[in-house]
């Protein structure tokens, strides 16, 4: 395939696969109208992989998770995803639950959407863990903005996703919540989940990481 076509590949689960890598870019390229927002990005990270993608403000970090977790097309160059929509966790800039509805209703909700089995369990084992079960009832718009990251993060790992993008997951977290934080990353990372984290902290998460880029430097 030429490079210049755009192509992104999801594999059901058990297909043959064309490589082992779970994320597959070569010279990716996302444009907005005239201007360029990332350009010429190639690499590929395997099935239990950590990539760490750090760059300055505006070089591309957000628009390259969000072309990962399947929210933006490529302008230009080849993606693959090698697992299904449904098995990628995202979490981006906005936290993406209903500030109307409590922790409880939120997750209940995605949980429905994503055919969560035995998701009650799962929802009570997230909450405890990021240290939400004492506000699951409580309405999100009394949330800080810690805690709506917290509710974020579960929400983003609800479906035990096999590939995990996050961006910036550390942002607005406590002290509490950042330990929280490394230890759930840990524990992905130990289970083989992929993972893919933007972060302007890369030593926070250099023990994980197989690989990183740095965007936005010639």
């Amino acid at each position: 395939m030429p490079l210049g076509d755009v192509a992104r590949r999801a594999r059901s689960e058990g297909a043959a696969a064309v490589s082992e890598a779970v994320v597959r870019a070569v010279g990716l390229e996302k444009r907005y109208g005239l201007r360029t927002v990332l350009r010429d990005v190639s690499f590929e990270l395997e099935s239990g992989g950590a990539l760490v993608v750090t760059g300055p403000n505006g070089a591309g970090k957000s628009t390259l998770l969000r072309l990962i977790g399947g929210l933006a097309a490529p302008s230009r160059g080849l993606l693959e995803i090698g697992v299904e929509r449904r098995r990628v966790g995202f979490l981006g800039h906005e936290p993406l639950v209903y500030r109307e509805l409590s922790a409880l209703e939120n997750l209940d909700l995605y949980g429905r959407l994503y055919g969560v089995p035995e998701r009650r369990e799962r929802i009570g084992m997230l909450l405890g863990r990021f240290g939400l079960w004492e506000a699951r009832r409580q309405r999100i718009s009394s949330y800080s903005r810690g805690m709506t990251q917290r509710l974020a993060l579960c929400r983003a790992l609800l479906h035990e996703p096999d590939l995990v993008v996050l961006d910036e997951p550390h942002a607005s977290l406590d002290d509490e919540g950042l330990a929280l934080l490394d230890a759930e990353l840990g524990t992905l990372a130990a289970a083989g989940k992929t993972l893919v984290v933007a972060t302007h902290d890369p030593a926070r998460v250099a023990a994980l990481a197989t690989g990183s880029i740095v965007l936005g430097h010639a």
